[in-house]
């Protein structure tokens, strides 16, 4: 058997709403009743008791009730007090149908021990009596008794109590009826939100906005589900034209690579071997093509992080070594190329994988894009790398678009590439807190890639290891010139 609480939770929220404001309302009641109750019984009570010690009764009518007790014929009744005379042995002679036994304040009345006593005590009835109890001058060792019932009392209060009873039973059923209202009209946001919800789940339809009305709780919950369905379905979307863009970009070196392969597995098949020359540039063109494929696949992997991801572990880095390392793969691209350095020292906190990435697919752009024998200047001063090459340059009108993933200019389509690498760039920079634009030089002619980067020219004294500790170099004097026949 389940408990009562089991059961509460069991309830709609609603229900256990109407449930708490109903017995909220209940106890609240019950404790103003239950005062009200004992507040006007005592001041019955008080009431019942001054009048008592207010009333007196006149000698004749106490001759009377003495001479009714020496006849034994008892005196006529005194409108509803019960009168008795109290002898110092205790004797009693009452007016009343019923006796009230005399107690012992009521004899030290008469034997003059007290001058007046007032209690609670029972007649031969069985009846509760409150009882006043005095001294008589003009009849010495005697007492007057005046009793009234207690029922005059006990009759107000049982109709008070039945009243409080009724109205408390309709406070409590309005105000369960007015919690359950109040929880319905404050829960009707919640239900559309459920319903959205459930349409989401049930559709994947992440078009469904809920109307927005006011500034409290419900209304901030319904932005955030609105911000929240809009940021999935711009994800969903981005996600989709990833998906296509990179299965374009993908059909083409595994086209071009499966018409080789083919060529040669037909070569083969049919016994008619390729000349040797064909055959090399076959082969070789198969290795640029996986080369290709290869790298667009790890661009591929870059990018499927998801943008809040958290990054991987940051490390202190030495900008200029890991931007040397950058320079002498691009050399190996661009052999023919002229490279003019000046790095000076700069220490930035970053993914130390990541951003010889960044900085390779920046040089990249630079040699791809420089004329045969051309010169790609490099410099590293106070976190601010420069890269400018001497190509025909971006135009103006498609700056915008250039960190866009698989954009590629209309000039640049021949050229090898997936339009992914200046997207890593931006994702990489970002992620260590810099910045990265490119522009038109001002004197014209080529592209300057400028990156930023916060940091500092040397490390933290805390900090040491490979590529982290001073540079022992020491930043480089002049131009560091280098390109064929130049030492």
């Amino acid at each position: 058997m389940r408990s009562p609480l089991a059961w509460f939770r069991s309830r709609p929220l609603r229900s256990r709403l109407a449930l708490l404001t109903a017995l909220a309302v209940a106890v609240a009641v019950a404790a103003v009743s239950l005062a009200c109750w004992f507040v006007t019984r005592a001041q019955l009570e008080n009431e019942l008791d001054s009048t008592l010690r207010s009333s007196k009764v006149d000698n004749a009518y106490l001759n009377l009730v003495l001479a009714g007790c020496r006849s034994g014929r008892q005196a006529p009744p005194l409108a509803s007090y019960t009168v008795q005379l109290i002898l110092v042995d205790g004797t009693v002679c009452t007016s009343g149908q019923a006796k009230v036994p005399a107690q012992r304040a009521d004899v030290a009345v008469a034997n003059g021990l007290l001058d007046d006593t007032l209690h609670t005590t029972k007649d031969a009835n069985g009846r509760e009596m409150r009882v006043f109890t005095y001294t008589d001058p003009n009849r010495p060792g005697t007492a007057v008794s005046l009793a009234r019932p207690l029922a005059e009392v006990d009759n107000s209060m049982s109709t008070l109590g039945w009243v409080l009873l009724l109205v408390s039973g309709i406070g409590v059923v309005g105000a369960g009826a007015a919690g359950l209202w109040v929880a319905r009209t404050g829960l009707a946001p919640v239900d559309r939100l459920t319903g959205a919800v459930e349409h989401v789940a049930a559709t994947e339809d992440l078009t469904v906005r809920i109307p927005v009305e006011g500034e409290d709780e419900i209304a901030r919950l319904s932005r955030s589900f609105n911000a929240m369905t809009a940021a999935l379905a711009t994800s969903r979307d981005r996600q989709a034209q990833l998906i296509a863009d990179a299965g374009h970009e993908l059909r083409t070196p595994l086209t071009s690579l499966r018409t080789n392969v083919e060529l040669l597995a037909r070569s083969d098949e049919t016994g008619r071997a390729l000349p040797p020359e064909d055959r090399r540039a076959l082969m070789a063109s198969v290795k640029a093509q996986m080369t290709e494929l290869a790298a667009l696949i790890g661009d591929l992997q870059e990018l499927s992080r998801p943008e809040a991801a958290a990054p991987g572990p940051l490390e202190v880095v030495a900008l200029h070594a890991v931007l040397r390392s950058a320079l002498d793969r691009a050399r190996l691209r661009g052999p023919e190329l002229r490279f003019e350095t000046d790095l000076a020292p700069w220490y930035v906190r970053a993914e130390p994988a990541a951003l010889e990435r960044a900085l390779v697919n920046v040089l990249d752009n630079a040699v791809k894009f420089s004329p045969p024998r051309g010169t790609v200047e490099v410099r590293l001063m106070r976190g601010e790398l420069t890269v400018r090459d001497h190509g025909p340059g971006i135009p103006a009108d498609e700056l915008p678009y250039v960190f866009e993933r698989f954009w590629r200019s209309p000039s640049a389509r021949s050229l090898p590439g997936s339009g992914l690498g200046l997207s890593i760039v931006a994702r990489t920079v970002g992620r260590a807190g810099g910045t990265v634009e490119l522009a038109a030089p001002p004197d014209g002619g080529g592209t300057v890639a400028t990156v930023r980067l916060p940091g500092a020219p040397t490390p933290p004294p805390d900090v040491s290891g490979p590529g982290v500790g001073p540079d022992v170099s020491g930043p480089t004097p002049g131009p560091d010139v280098s390109g064929p026949g130049v030492g």
